[in-house]
């Protein structure tokens, strides 16, 4: 195996043995080969396109299939073959709305085309490897699968550090537009963005600049799925709303919620009420406190615990059952395998996976298992979403005009277990009195617990939400740039970015399509991104590592 899509790459190259997220190697075989049968399937959608067909169950599969291999979801090999296989079920129904449509038959049209790309140098770099389009799931779909990691994607390390780049944004998209569907949310454009963006993946003719192109594409496409998931959110549950949610317990029999779909928190919540149990959230799920139309549900007790990384120190502390509904699982301890469930897309060996919408399983377990006893803990504010800021937006521009408030912190991302991640809990504590914070996703638990007080009666820490809220991140900088008359790169605004997997990928090439420049990331760079296109970025964009949190302040604030 070979994988570096993720921040805690092993020895900052790449895992090689054994995934540090737990990925086995016959997993990332197993991904690699359902990532090259997408591939297979988008050129011939994409194909179709062109010809004005076009089929919802092809698209929402594709986009399924791409956030089965983001970190941290997915790790059983029965559902990954399950999967690999409907993969060519799904290329085959492809290829054949691609014939009707062109009237012909793929043979004597694009495959020939596509087969012939791949010869002499190209062939041999690719391990000599059919071409997607002809992809046909072999017996051995490991060993199949270990042909096409990510070093067969292109000869030149900068070309394909460039396929790299995009391929992850394709991923870190697909987990947005996948909670948009889910949500009955779609859009056509985005669909043949995908097949259009991955096709162009498996495509040997293609430059290190055509994917720069395509990345920034991905990236504005990024945005409208974050504002169509938001537009899902609001529709269902309306705006988020200051609220205070307890860090405590509550005396009775509980159930703890990890992930980031709220539809699946509701029918949870809806299928536990009366029946004594209370529901908690954790990790990316803390923002879900702010919905109205979540919090209306008086069992929504508190949150427990901190990211995803600690769930093997809280989850042997909590005594209920446990779900997760989307990315965040990690290789669970004897100590609560028993009480643990998946659903979706997320997938560990031995763990029971819920089918469908019915929490009976759950419930069930809850209920024989002791819960909780009555704790109560400190509150903490989450709710502050652009409607919630936006409201308040004559404040917060007074509080800058006058003095009282200098800069604006965006201090956000994923949390990982790397060394290096207490640098976010460090800047967060020296951010000058007369600044305010805003926060965002996971990485927030390095210092959401602490009082940074106000300024004016504006919080100076502001959680936006869950990482896809980066989307009212954007829109609250837009409106106090238009309230300036400036540009979003003129405010007095810094954004210090933390990052893990691949959805954090896709939201800097959001950040980066929109022209925002001057962003710290860390606590290290991508692994799959090599100097070249490093020194782009740089010269593009002024992006750079963190480096102290004294040094950055110091750089920032002058």
């Amino acid at each position: 195996m070979f994988c570096h899509q993720c921040e805690q790459a092993a020895k900052g190259i790449g895992c090689d043995v054994l995934g540090v997220c737990g990925k086995q190697p016959d997993v990332a075989a197993l991904q690699d080969n359902l990532l090259y049968g997408l591939k297979g399937l988008a050129i011939y959608a994409d194909e179709a396109r062109k010809f004005g067909a076009k089929d919802r169950e092809i698209d929402v599969f594709l986009i399924e299939g791409l956030f089965a291999t983001v970190t941290n979801v997915d790790f059983d090999p029965a559902r990954l073959e399950t999967t690999i296989k409907k993969c060519h079920e799904m290329k085959e129904k492809a290829k054949t709305l691609y014939e009707n449509a062109a009237g012909c038959k793929a043979e004597a049209g694009i495959l020939q085309k596509l087969k012939a790309l791949f010869t002499g140098d190209e062939a041999k770099t690719c391990q000599e490897v059919a071409a997607p389009a002809a992809w046909v799931p072999a017996a051995d779909l490991v060993k199949q699968g270990e042909q096409y990691g990510v070093m067969a994607f292109h000869s030149d390390p900068d070309v394909r550090s460039g396929i790299e780049i995009l391929t992850y944004g394709l991923k870190g998209m697909a987990a947005y537009a996948d909670h948009c569907q889910i949500l009955g949310k779609h859009n056509d454009e985005i669909y043949a963005f995908f097949h259009k963006a991955l096709a162009a993946t498996a495509d040997p003719a293609l430059g290190l600049m055509d994917y720069v192109g395509l990345s920034m594409e991905c990236g504005k496409h990024n945005l409208t799925i974050m504002g169509l998931l938001n537009e899902g959110h609001v529709e269902r549950y309306g705006h988020p709303v200051p609220t205070p949610v307890n860090l405590g317990t509550k005396a009775g029999k509980a159930i703890l919620v990890s992930g980031h779909d709220l539809l699946m928190l509701e029918e949870l919540l809806k299928q536990t009420e009366g029946k004594g149990i209370n529901i908690y959230t954790h990790g990316e799920m803390l923002p879900a406190h702010g919905y109205p139309g979540l919090k209306k549900y008086a069992h929504l007790a508190g949150n427990f615990g901190g990211a995803w990384q600690d769930q093997h120190k809280e989850f042997p502390e909590f005594p209920g059952a446990i779900i997760f509904n989307t990315n965040c699982i990690q290789k669970p301890a004897d100590s609560y395998t028993g009480r643990l469930y998946t659903w979706g897309l997320v997938a560990w060996p031995g763990i029971q996976h819920i089918e469908g919408w019915d929490f009976s399983p759950v419930i069930e377990k809850a209920l024989s298992l002791p819960g909780f006893e009555e704790a109560p803990g400190k509150d903490i504010l989450v709710g502050f979403g652009h409607n919630a800021v936006l409201g308040v937006a004559d404040k917060v521009i007074e509080a800058v005009k006058g003095g009282a408030v200098k800069h604006f912190f965006l201090i956000g991302g994923c949390d990982g277990a790397k060394p290096g991640r207490n640098y976010y809990t460090e800047f967060a504590e020296k951010v000058p009195q007369d600044c305010i914070i805003l926060t965002l996703a996971c990485g927030k638990y390095r210092f959401n617990k602490l009082d940074f007080g106000d300024i004016g009666g504006i919080p100076r820490l502001l959680d936006v939400g869950q990482c896809n809220d980066a989307y009212s991140a954007i829109q609250i900088a837009v409106a106090l740039a238009g309230a300036f008359e400036c540009g979003v790169n003129d405010l007095p605004l810094s954004m210090v970015l933390s990052w893990y997997e691949q959805k954090a990928v896709v939201i800097l090439l959001t950040l980066l399509h929109l022209g925002i420049k001057n962003i710290k990331i860390g606590p290290s760079l991508p692994a799959f991104i090599t100097p070249n296109v490093l020194n782009f970025l740089v010269e593009n964009f002024n992006l750079a590592p963190i480096t102290t949190p004294d040094q950055d302040l110091k750089q920032i604030l002058g």
